[in-house]
């Protein structure tokens, strides 16, 4: 059998990437504010397991802890396969940071960047001893490698995100059965945190009608196509000889 950790699964990307990985002999944990119960259906549907957590990841040490104790708690010899897929993120304030309110900063930080640290900690340390190969994926995006004006918390979060996975890469290589990680963007996307973008304050995005276009002209992803690309590069015999990567690249 095969383990999948999702975070951010009830919707968008998280939820089409969801929705692919349920599949016979897997089982399917879920970390979400809020369940999808609609996945419960296609997995009974696909004769697939689903475990669903109503969790908030802005409290990541407490989701981190939760994970470590399940995890520890399950034969090791139970999974030939264990991923964890850390999705969940926020765009949060969009202009100048000095006009950012310092609880929206501080909460999309914590999503972004400071829950797949916490998680991603809890993971390698509870299977450390599990024969199981382990792949870690970040799901990064550009805004990670060059600066948008007005995205100062959501460009840093995911720069972290990228050079955290280039260290974990390092310290895995010292140890026997190395866990592989990547930080992969996958594109842009028609979701909601695009939406949100086409919404903003010209004022404190001047990169606004650039994506709107992105929308009009049709070089927007749909969820599903950019899950598939991703889980593709996850099945990916190499994956992990880059622990930062883009799917445009490949």
């Amino acid at each position: 059998m095969e383990l999948y950790i999702v975070t951010g699964a009830s919707r968008g990307l998280g939820r089409a990437l969801a929705q692919q990985l349920l599949q016979p002999q897997r089982l399917l944990l879920t970390i979400a504010r809020r369940p999808d119960h609609t996945l419960e259906a296609i997995a009974a549907m696909k004769g697939a397991k689903i475990e669903q957590w109503a969790l908030d990841l802005a409290h990541g040490v407490g989701a981190a802890a939760r994970l470590h104790a399940w995890l520890h708690a399950q034969p090791g010899e139970r999974f030939a396969r264990a991923t964890l897929i850390n999705n969940a993120g926020l765009l949060g304030h969009v202009g100048p940071l000095d006009a950012a309110d310092a609880e929206v900063l501080a909460t999309t930080l914590r999503v972004d960047l400071e829950a797949p640290l916490l998680l991603t900690s809890a993971f390698l340390r509870a299977t450390r001893r599990w024969s199981a190969e382990r792949r870690v994926l970040n799901v990064s995006s550009g805004a990670g490698r060059r600066p948008i004006a007005g995205w100062a918390a959501y460009c840093a979060a995911k720069a972290g995100l990228d050079h955290f996975a280039r260290v974990v890469a390092l310290d895995e290589q010292r140890l026997p059965n190395p866990a592989r990680i990547v930080s992969l963007a996958p594109g842009i996307i028609d979701t909601d945190m695009q939406a949100e973008l086409r919404a903003a304050d010209p004022a404190g995005f001047p990169d606004l009608e650039q994506f709107r276009a992105f929308k009009a002209q049709g070089q927007l992803a749909t969820p599903e196509a950019a899950a598939q690309r991703l889980l593709a590069y996850l099945a990916r015999t190499d994956f992990g000889s880059q622990p930062v990567a883009d799917v445009r690249d490949l």
